[in-house]
């Protein structure tokens, strides 16, 4: 009654809203500039079950704006990072870290044990694919998305209504629209955006009237203008998606919640991993891992069967570009869970031996 006193006293939430608050199950994709004051809002709301899904290590460029970290979270896992914090926050509720990235493999099995997700990504092929999952699984999606001074709020898939599709049919080329990570962005617009996330989750869960579903809320944080715009439902793109729902796991959404490579440093991070060595087999010097195969670079095609889908696979080379290459094509043939070692075999050898 104390923690959530200026709720229950509010006549349009009092104990029954707040005991649905305290039912409610939320995962939220992506502890960046979005999710974390999204996380940090909820947590202190009381949603008695939060999931966070986030494979990227903390970094110093990340604080900027990434509220929930300090200097302490550097090199670590964003969601366990996350889960430290807002278990501070809030010891009263389940907090659920996942350090995998979302995949097609994964995502319905995650989605069907939450009431709400939440878009905190910033590519478009993650998007795409919570877009599908949700359809898939029924579940509403709130949307948010952030460019320089600029930000956008929305809810799909809610209430039979306008999908993420209805929205971008199509998705855009690889390339055409560049991230915050290329262009920047002002350290505040996610935290207005993010708790504005926050706030249609809880106007869900409290069943208000108003959420942002049909609509796309368009902000400007250099001019304060905001604007919002009417979003069309398509059945034929919300029927493409259920027509597809039995091949969804073999899907190619190109995913890759954030960058696509990792450092040393940041396996120690990651569970369940598999190794492949792209180089040939005469180059020196030779690395012996546990869980890790050669298969030159020309030959990956023809050896797909040896990769586990179901583990995190991590590539490397001498220097980190064949890795890359190697990446292209495991995408191709959508095995989407894997990153290239960027450092290369020849750099970090050593450090392998000791950290692994």
């Amino acid at each position: 009654m104390s923690r959530y006193n200026r709720h229950i006293i509010l006549s349009d939430v009092g104990p029954e809203g707040q005991n649905n608050i305290s039912n409610a199950k939320v995962l939220v994709i992506g502890a960046g500039g979005l999710g974390c004051p999204v996380l940090q809002y909820l947590a202190a709301a009381g949603v008695g079950t939060l999931g966070v899904i986030d494979f990227d290590i903390v970094e110093e460029s990340n604080l900027q704006r990434q509220i929930l970290f300090g200097t302490s979270s550097l090199g670590q896992n964003k969601a366990l990072a996350a889960k430290d914090r807002l278990e501070d926050l809030n010891p009263t509720i389940i907090i659920n870290a996942f350090t995998e990235a979302l995949t097609p493999q994964n995502a319905l099995e995650l989605f069907k044990n939450y009431d709400v997700i939440v878009d905190g990504t910033d590519n478009f092929e993650t998007r795409y694919l919570i877009n599908d999952a949700a359809i898939i699984t029924n579940k509403p999606v709130v949307y948010g998305a952030i460019y320089k001074f600029e930000g956008q709020v929305s809810v799909f898939n809610y209430n039979n209504d306008p999908s993420y599709r209805c929205l971008f049919p199509e998705v855009p080329k690889k390339g055409s629209v560049a991230n915050c990570s290329e262009v920047g962005v002002l350290g505040v617009l996610p935290g207005i955006i993010g708790t504005m996330q926050a706030n249609e989750v809880l106007k869900i869960i409290l069943g208000f009237n108003g959420v942002l579903s049909g609509k796309l809320f368009c902000y400007n944080s250099k001019t304060s203008e905001t604007y919002t715009l009417k979003i069309k439902k398509l059945d034929s793109e919300i029927e493409k998606v259920l027509s597809k729902r039995e091949g969804f796991q073999n899907q190619n959404f190109n995913v890759n919640c954030g960058k696509k490579e990792v450092s040393v440093n940041d396996l120690c991070q990651l569970e369940d991993i598999q190794f492949i060595d792209v180089r040939e087999p005469h180059e020196e010097p030779k690395i012996r891992l546990n869980n890790c195969i050669q298969i030159p670079l020309g030959d990956l095609d023809n050896n797909l069967d040896k990769i586990s889908t179901a583990k995190t696979t991590i590539v490397f080379c001498q220097s980190g570009i064949r890795s890359k290459a190697a990446i292209e094509t495991l995408e191709k043939h959508n095995i989407t869970n894997c990153f290239s070692l960027k450092e290369g075999a020849a750099a970090i050898i050593e450090q392998l031996k000791t950290t692994l």
